[in-house]
């Protein structure tokens, strides 16, 4: 069980993710994610189409498009850009991690994944129990 202090901090890098998926395009889900080293947010992403390409996520049938990037893709591809690392992170998601994220959440060093809502699919989260990163699951938000 989480000490209260910690649980405190898990509950605001979660909102702040909240906050941050809200400036997603995607109609269907906005899903937000920060990372967290030492206690300060090295990265922050949201799902939405790549730099360079138009900002409308689905289809004209209402699908999401193929290249879409995940909210955690684009937060680990900003620290990959950058002089940080991932090494020792926390990864903060609204949206628990799909199974091609949770590839690049463990091979990026991140150690512990606290996530609020599950996705339909809980294979990336069982891969991520399998390779031995921490799980979080928050469901209340409130201070």
């Amino acid at each position: 069980m989480l000490n209260k202090k910690q649980l405190r901090y898990d509950k605001a890098y979660l909102r702040i993710a909240k906050e941050w998926g809200k400036l997603s395009h995607c109609q269907r889900k906005q899903v937000g994610a920060v990372i967290v080293k030492d206690r300060m947010i090295i990265s922050d992403g949201y799902n939405g189409t790549p730099t360079g390409f138009e900002n409308y996520c689905e289809d004209d049938e209402g699908y999401t498009k193929w290249y879409v990037l995940h909210a955690e893709a684009n937060a680990i591809l900003k620290v990959a850009a950058s002089t940080q690392s991932c090494k020792g992170a926390t990864l903060y998601i609204t949206l628990s991690p799909c199974k091609e994220c949770s590839k690049l959440i463990h091979q990026a060093g991140i150690i512990r994944v606290v996530y609020h809502q599950g996705y339909k699919d809980d294979s990336g989260l069982e891969f991520l129990s399998k390779a031995g990163i921490e799980l979080q699951h928050i469901d209340d938000l409130s201070a």
